[in-house]
């Protein structure tokens, strides 16, 4: 129809707390999250159907983050002048339109194409949701904002890849592809009308001397005093904690089948427990963690460092397996929303999109690269050195969170 729609912009009083928004784009974080990571309940199922290996269809997560990668910049910088909702919508409708494409793709080949476009929505609509929390809501209620709208990827862990799986196992694939581009094409119409607008800050004007000539700003007397290098440090750290995530994560279905020994028809329920443990993971992260940050981000890196471990060396059990896959679940859903308000804190506010883009770019790069590590670790030497290789990076990533973060702050 032709109403104007709401607008939510700041004053010098708190605003009232867009709950309803979030959650809409919550929902959308969902829908994106669960089109990415759907390939690894199905990996099987779609590698028995299209007669490729377990490794080529890992490689799907690989091509839909390298587009992220490359195109989540450009991207961000094409549509800067459009509305934040409009730009979200447009990535919401492109993703739909993959993930159907993908659903009736007759070769490995035009699943790639199709993943490969799915990319790059998925990386427009990352590089803008992050910082939407931010035009939203007052700087105090950025943790707060960003758990809300994170909490939509990890229920894409406890609902959407669990369901797809279940409904892929049961009526094929292609079926569950074709179901989720449907509900995405309903997400994006639920943004366009219910989520509010959000305002930008103004761009300030030019300061000038009294000659009328400009005002060049002083450069920091030191670079650690830059919040930019922090924000580009965890940017880095974000992508070495993914790649040794997802190095793992993109062939759990096969490490619980045949490593593990759990019954394949058992795989959407340990999924689905892995996703509630995410759950309770971001929960503690938006209560405990939402001030002290950086402490709830070692305290996650470390639980995923003893659920891995001991994933790694009771393998052979299945009970300790499962405690282990619980552990790891739980730890692993504070760590997103950690290194995401981490990354809002430190980047001023007129910077966030461009931070936001290079967040989006970082955690895409580590998803595509773990995923490509993986499958040169599975093919070389088995999927039991999957949970080994992720463990070492834990271990340097712990370090760099405890001992680096620290030193850039004291500088």
């Amino acid at each position: 129809m032709g109403t104007q729609p709401s607008v939510v912009s700041r004053s010098s009083a708190d605003p009232r707390f867009p709950l309803a928004g979030l959650l809409i784009l919550a929902t959308a974080t969902f829908l994106s999250v669960t089109i990415e990571m759907i390939p690894t309940g199905l990996l099987p199922d779609m590698s028995r159907d299209l007669g490729v290996s377990e490794a080529q269809i890992g490689l799907l997560l690989t091509v839909f983050a390298y587009a992220v990668v490359l195109s989540a910049a450009p991207l961000t910088a094409i549509t800067a002048r459009m509305g934040r909702r409009s730009v979200v919508v447009l990535a919401l409708a492109v993703l739909a339109v993959s993930t159907l494409l993908s659903s009736l793709a007759l070769s490995y080949e035009l699943l790639v194409v199709a993943r490969l476009l799915g990319g790059l929505a998925h990386g427009l609509f990352w590089s803008v949701v992050s910082a939407y929390a931010g035009y939203l809501v007052p700087r105090h209620q950025v943790g707060r904002a960003v758990s809300l709208i994170v909490s939509g990827g990890t229920l894409a862990f406890v609902l959407g890849v669990p369901l797809g799986t279940a409904l892929g196992h049961a009526l094929g694939w292609r079926l569950a592809f074709g179901a989720i581009a449907g509900v995405t094409a309903l997400g994006a119409l639920l943004v366009w009308r219910l989520v509010p607008e959000a305002v930008r800050p103004a761009r300030l004007p030019e300061p000038r001397d009294a000659d009328g000539a400009p005002v060049r700003p002083r450069r920091s007397a030191s670079w650690r005093d830059e919040t930019t290098v922090l924000t580009l440090c965890v940017c880095g750290l974000t992508a070495f904690l993914m790649i040794g995530h997802y190095a793992f994560y993109s062939y759990i279905a096969p490490y619980l089948i045949e490593v593990a020994g759990i019954p394949e028809d058992l795989l959407a329920v340990m999924l689905f427990v892995y996703g509630i443990a995410g759950a309770v993971g971001l929960l503690i992260s938006g209560t405990l963690f939402t001030v002290r940050v950086t402490l709830g981000l070692r305290w996650s890196i470390l639980g995923c460092l003893a659920g891995v471990a001991l994933m790694a060396t009771l393998s052979g059990t299945a009970w300790l397996v499962i405690v282990g896959f619980v552990l790891w679940g739980m730890s692993f859903g504070m760590l997103p929303p950690s290194l995401q308000t981490t990354m809002l804190h430190t980047a001023s506010e007129r910077i966030r999109d461009a931070a936001s883009a290079v967040y989006t770019t970082a955690f895409n790069v580590g998803i595509g690269s773990g995923a490509l590590v993986g499958a040169v670790l599975l093919e070389a030497w088995g999927l039991a050195t999957l949970p080994w290789f992720y463990g070492g990076m834990l271990l340097v990533a712990l370090a760099a969170s405890v001992l680096g973060i620290r030193y850039l702050r004291r500088g």
